[in-house]
């Protein structure tokens, strides 16, 4: 049995017509209908025919989580393929893959090798030395290194080339050292600069240095009531405020309907957070619902009236995931989640919905 048979069945059992769970979910009749026969194309997106699932099986009375895992994974799309990874090639790379070296019927018999080396490395075989050397040639542990085209300097040079060298070493030295020397102190200083050099000889005190401050942690969270301009005796859907913050996405706290994205003139609804104690709040993260629009603020305070909570963070348009982060880190007990105007619920009026809360910040 699909989503749409499911779906249907519960509504079945409930003794509930198509009507009726329009009515209550703000869904057109017949977008329920074609969901209820598993046809999405009317829902206008994957995001928003996920809503509607959720609406009409809290509707229907029935677990909406496996309903919408069921979604998933019928219309995840597929996964891309692995790309192939590619050998690099480089002229360097075949050389040394080339394997032994080829010896000329000349070369085995004892005679001087053919000129098949160029000036610039090249063989008539078509590759190339690095550096007219090959890779043994460059390693072999003999000195000095004979390259193509260069001669062997006379043992005698060298060493007078390395006697030069160190000769130059210890006069830098000396000069660097008679530079630094101090000279020896003087009997006749007076007793006064001498006891004036010992102080400032003395060493100072190191500096001291602060700990950093710990970084944001999940808080755990007491409670949280519906909330509105009055406090929480008008907040909307009372008994649902819990919902918001049970650690569960399928669960959800919704504000009424409203004729008007402006809340018909109210100043604003929304979910009040109480961390217990008073702690040092740095964001807020969110689960809102499928529709995207409105506004919404973050308030914080230790006193839940809506003058004593200001606003620390804002974000038009939210939806899905939003993180709210404060400017600077706030201290206080109360965190506000406040709409001052409301996304569009597809059915014409205007709601918002809150799947789950966690607050960040240190204790």
């Amino acid at each position: 049995m699909g989503i749409g048979g499911a779906l249907a069945e519960a509504r079945s059992e409930a003794g509930l017509t198509v009507d009726q769970v329009s009515e209550r979910t703000r869904i057109r009749a017949t977008i329920i209908r074609a969901i209820e026969c598993d046809d999405y194309a009317a829902c206008g997106g994957d995001f928003y025919a996920r809503g509607h699932i959720r609406a009409i099986a809290r509707v229907v009375g029935t677990d909406p989580a496996p309903l919408i895992e069921e979604y998933d994974v019928a219309h995840s799309p597929p996964a891309p393929a692995e790309p192939t990874a590619h050998r690099t090639s480089s002229p360097w790379l075949h050389t040394l893959d080339r394997g032994p070296a080829r010896v000329s019927p000349a070369a085995a018999n004892g005679a001087a090798a053919p000129a098949e080396t160029a000036v610039n490395g090249h063989g008539s075989n078509g590759w190339a030395r690095p550096g007219g050397i090959t890779a043994a040639e460059a390693f072999r542990p003999a000195m000095p290194l004979e390259l193509q085209g260069t001669k062997r300097l006379p043992v005698g040079r060298i060493v007078l080339i390395l006697i030069v060298l160190a000769a130059i070493a210890v006069i830098a030295y000396l000069v660097s050292a008679g530079g630094t020397a101090q000279a020896p102190a003087s009997s006749h200083r007076p007793p006064a600069l001498r006891s004036q050099h010992s102080a400032a000889a003395a060493p100072r005190n190191p500096p001291t240095t602060s700990a950093p401050n710990p970084a944001p942690t999940q808080l755990p969270i007491a409670s949280a009531v519906a909330f509105g301009p009055g406090g929480p005796s008008q907040g909307d859907n009372p008994s649902q405020a819990a919902l918001a913050v049970d650690g569960s996405e399928s669960t959800a706290w919704h504000t009424d309907w409203y004729a008007s994205a402006t809340l018909n003139g109210q100043p604003g609804t929304g979910l009040l957070v109480d961390m217990g104690t008073s702690v040092t709040v740095s964001a807020a993260q969110i689960l809102l619902g499928p529709a995207a629009g409105g506004t919404v603020q973050l308030r914080a305070g230790n006193s839940p009236s809506l003058a004593e909570l200001p606003v620390v963070a804002q974000a038009p348009n939210p939806g899905g995931t939003l993180t709210l982060r404060a400017s600077a880190p706030v201290t206080a007990r109360y965190v506000l989640i406040w709409f001052t105007q409301l996304p569009p619920d597809g059915a014409g009026t205007y709601q918002a919905d809150i799947y789950n809360v966690s607050v960040s910040g240190t204790g």
